[in-house]
This record gives structure tokens, sequence and C-alpha cells, in this order.
């Protein structure tokens, strides 16, 4: 039976809790007022930061290295001018110049205001924001640090503030920067990395066309990117990550007849399950019209609910004799969905239209909901493995990505809904500078049969599938469909342990092997039982965590209680999900 979604779930596809719907008026957000003071607090820790560091310079620390050769980085670009060099700085200059930042701002706001369907009036605030605070922040640094302009010939004619810290490099950082997040979030493939590669070099042009002209020091460019950085960052946290800001309500809209009211459902049909909050009226109708032309004929749609993400309403379309379901929705979505799918033998079909859809991108489907779906449709079934997982305040169920506990399941914690929906994964990135400070765990691992480890760590993950968000490979070695789950352990120390992290992870992307149950494709010594080595990679059927003290726990993407237990064991081949067929 199709059931009735609460009011703070209803929307349309696309529709965020930022969306102000036509022919209704714009309400101001309750939590707007201390989201407002705390910006400004932070602003003004900003401005002292950025003085400090400018006093700093133009004080003790101007007789020491590397501010001891930025007359030589000046007069270097002085040298090797030339006529067509010179024209390029000219554009760069141009691009962070006051009425060119000022244009493009009130352009971009206006564009995200009028946008059919959709008005974005948090992210124009957020860009709106971030350059009028750099704009005022940068007054406040010039009028209390006095330094002068590089001892050489200016193409441009010296403007009366300071030259620390560099307007034009600040403005350029704020705006273009901030317009990146937004592309992130919005443009799709193949359009998104090289437009946001394309923005983000906009502020490093400017930086270099303002050293190049002779207006500035190295370090002023410097701390302008800085301010510029710190602007987006105050901003974004606040507005993004921030949940004392209150979504504006939103009226309920009405349902057409397969989503609506009662209807029986006949043996042999197909079911869609859906999150109404992330796939509207319009994107049914396209999901329909792909069903009907696979010969899915009089699909029923039922919707999730915020007291039933998914799981009732598979299991009632299995009772019923549904033949296919399909999932519209993000990874909690899926992971519900197949929680009660799992060993019923009943295909599922994945249609990825959340934030992170890490099992949409381990499995090879495209992002797009209508494409995933004709693709899938015209693939074939296949046997994928689950994780099955339990602790204490955590009942048995399953996982079909990722679950762990520590810094990853903290940052969860901290990505709003809001966020997710404003800007998409990028909100995971606002939100991890909230845990960077989240305290080591310690902790005992029992992998099958083998002894007890002790370990200390930030992260760990237990894992079907090894690939996140932006293409890092976090577990190289894990498949769906191996009969095994991934283990990883993170506990860098300090930032050249994360350093080494790092390095280990983008190192994995080129290890594919797999052996035995304990993981031996890992070079000797990157356990984090070894000294000084951050990362530490196993394999298991089953795994027992206990945790010294109560710690953040995830599954699928979807923060769960606390708790200092886990364990977790593989079921494998439970699920049956239609795929695209592989080309040989």
């Amino acid at each position: 039976m199709p059931t009735a979604v609460p009011e703070r779930a209803a929307g349309a596809a696309g529709e965020g809790p930022d969306a102000v719907r036509p022919g209704h008026s714009f309400v101001l957000p309750r939590g707007t007022g201390r989201t407002a003071a705390r910006i400004g607090a932070l602003t003004v820790c900003q401005a002292a930061l950025m003085v400090g560091f400018g006093l700093l310079i133009t004080g003790p620390a101007r007789n020491v290295w590397p501010l001891t050769v930025e007359d030589d980085v000046n007069e270097g670009f002085e040298r090797i001018r030339t006529g067509p060099l010179t024209t390029l700085s000219y554009l760069g200059s141009e691009a962070g110049n006051t009425l060119t930042v000022i244009t493009i701002t009130l352009l971009s706001c206006v564009a995200l205001l009028l946008m059919p369907r959709l008005p974005m009036w948090r992210q124009a605030v957020f860009l709106a924001v971030a350059v009028s605070l750099q704009a005022l922040v940068f007054l406040a640094v010039t009028g209390s640090v006095d330094r002068t302009r590089p001892d050489v010939h200016r193409l441009d004619e010296s403007p009366p503030t300071s030259s620390y810290t560099s307007g034009h490099t600040g403005a350029a950082t704020a705006l273009y920067a901030g317009l990146a997040v937004l592309v992130l979030s919005r443009v799709r493939r193949p359009w998104r990395w090289p437009l946001t590669g394309l923005l983000f070099l906009v502020p490093l042009a400017v930086g270099v066309a303002r050293l190049y002209r002779g207006m500035h020091h190295p370090t002023d460019v410097i701390g302008g990117m800085a301010n510029g950085a710190l602007s987006l960052l105050i901003v974004g946290r606040a507005l993004f990550t921030d949940g004392s800001v209150a979504a504006v309500p939103s009226p309920r809209t009405g349902h057409d007849d397969a989503t609506g009211g009662a209807q029986e459902r006949e043996s042999g049909s197909t079911v869609v399950i859906f999150n109404p909050t992330v796939t509207g009226e319009e994107a049914r109708e396209k999901l329909r019209r792909i069903l009907e032309q696979h010969g899915h004929r009089a699909p029923a749609f039922i919707e999730t609910t915020a007291d039933d993400p998914g799981t009732g309403q598979a299991a009632g379309a299995i009772r019923d004799g549904a033949t296919l379901v399909v999932v519209c929705g993000g990874d909690g979505t899926v992971r519900a969905a197949a929680d009660a799918l799992a060993g019923s033998g009943v295909p599922l079909v994945v249609v990825p239209c959340g934030t992170g859809n890490l099992l949409a991108r381990n499995l090879g489907l495209p992002l797009n909901p209508s494409a995933a779906l004709d693709a899938a449709l015209s693939g074939t079934p296949q046997r994928l493995d689950l994780g099955r997982i339990e602790g204490d305040g955590l009942a048995s169920t399953h996982f079909t990505a990722m679950s762990g506990a520590g810094l990853d399941a903290a940052m969860l914690e901290h990505t709003d809904d809001r966020a997710k929906s404003a800007v998409g994964w990028p909100a995971y990135v606002l939100a991890t500078f909230a845990t960077l400070r989240t305290p080591r765990m310690r902790l005992t691992v029992r992998l099958d049969d083998a002894p007890v480890l002790h370990r200390t760590a930030r992260m760990v993950l237990l894992a079907n599938v090894g690939t996140v968000q932006g293409g890092l490979t976090l577990l190289p070695a894990a498949r769906p469909d191996d009969g095994l789950l991934d283990l990883l352990i993170l506990d860098p120390r300090g930032p050249g342990g994360w350093m080494r992290a790092l390095g280990v992870l983008m190192r994995g992307r080129r290890r594919q092997s797999r052996t035995t149950t304990v993981d031996t494709n890992v070079p000797e010594g990157t356990g984090t039982g070894t000294k000084g080595v951050p990362v530490e990679f196993r394999t298991f059927r089953r795994a027992e965590l206990t945790f010294s003290a109560p710690q953040s726990r995830e599954l699928d993407g979807d923060p769960v209680s606390h708790g200092r237990r886990l364990t977790a064991e593989v079921r494998p081949g439970a699920l049956t999900v239609l795929l695209p067929t592989r080309e040989k």
C-alpha cells in the first residue's frame, strides 16, 4: 500500500529546503539571527588573524626567510616583462578588479534567484556574503597594517590602501572559488570538473598578475587568498552545516494517483520506492516512461517516510509478489530497501538520487537517475554481497557500501541535510573541518579466527566497496561480489602522518590483487600496528570491533547511535541487482 509522507518529507525533484516555490512569498528562516551573529564573531576572529599575520611580516619576521627574498621575486617578474605577458597580466588583474567582482557577483546571485522552478536563495546568500565579508576584512587589515608596495616599476596606479593584503586576489578567491563550489554541486559531467578547475585557477592567475605588475609582495598575495578562503569557509559552514538555520517551510504538493491513495498491486508487478525529498513528480514521470519502454507497465510508486526510509516498503513489495524493485534515493534509502530484499532473489535496480551514491559509483552506474535506470534495465541480474552488522544499541541490519566509526562517522554527524541539498557531496568537506580534532580511539579487533589485534585509530571502516566521492579509493581491493569484506584502520599522527596516509591511499589505487583473509598486498610495515605507519588494510568474513569508549558510528552514510561495539559479517551473494552488461 502506498504510504503517506509527513509534511516535512515532501518535495519535488531537486527541491532542497532552500527552494522558494513560485507564487509563494519568501519567509526568513528561523535561526538567521544566531547564524548572522556567529558569522560576525568568526569574521572578527578572521580579521584579527589577518592583522596579526600582517604585523608579524612587517615587524619581527621581516628579516626572516622567505620574506628576505620577496624583493628578488618582484624584481624577477619585472625582468621578464614583455608586451604579450603584460597584456595577459592586465586581463588577469582585471578579473579581480572591484567592478568586475561586483558585477559577476550580482549577475550570479540574480541567476541563482531566478532559476526556473527552484530559486536557490541560500547559494546566492553564500556567494554574496562571502565576497562582502572578505572586502570588509580587507579594509580592516589595510587600515591596521602599513606596508609599502614593492620597490619596482608598477604597471598600475597605486591605490591608497596598504600593499598587504592583495584585495584583487582576496576578492577573486571568494568569488571564483565560491562559484567552483556551486558548480561542483549543480553541474553534471562532463562539464563539472573542467569548469571547477578553471574557476579555481582564476584566483591563482589574478595573484600572479598582481606580482607581475609590481603591485604586491608574494605574502600579500598569499594573505589575499587566505582572506578569501576563510570568508568562504566561515559563510559556507554557517549556511550549509549550521543546524540553527531552519529550512523555509514548503507547502504540501499533491501527488498523482500512482503515489497517492491506496492501490492494489498485481503479482509480478514493478515497484518503485522513492525518497520524495530528492525525487519529484517530473523525475518520476521520466522514470515511469523509461520503465514502460522496457516493458514494465503501470509501475507502482511508493514514498519513503521519515519513520520508514525504505525497509517496510520493500518488504511489502515482496509480500505482494513484486518481481522488480526500483529504489530512487541515496545510499541510506538503498540500504534500507536492501535490508528487506536480502536473500529474497527479487532484483533491485539502484537509481542514484542522493549525495554520496557510493554503491552506484562503485557499480559503475551513471549518476544521472534516468540514465542509470535505462542502463540497468538493459542489463542482467548479478549477485552482490551484503554486510550484516550489529552492536550495542544497534539492531542487526545490513549495509551495502561502508560502515564505520570515528572520524568518518563524526563528519557525517556534522553534515546538515540542507548542506547536502545545497552543494552536494562537497558539504562533507565543509563538515570535516569540525571533526579533525576527533580524539584518537583505542580498540580491539578480532577477524575470523585470527588473534585479537590492539590498535589506536582516528577512523575504522568496514567496507563492501572501495571508492568514495571524488574518485578517492580508500580500500583498493574491496569488491562487492568476492564473498569478503574489507577493513581500513586509519591512524595518522600530525601533519606528516596525514601526508603519509594520503600517499599510501593514493598508491593503493594501483593495487588490485587479493589473497587470503588478512590482506597481504600492503607493503610490509604499512599497518597501524607498526610504529609510525598510519594505514592498515585487512580482509575478513567476520569482524568484532570493541572500543574503549563510545564512538560515533555510521551505516552507508547515515549516523547511528554511539556505541562501543560493532560486529560485522559478510553475506555472500545476498542481494540481486540489475547491472549494465559490461563489454569484454
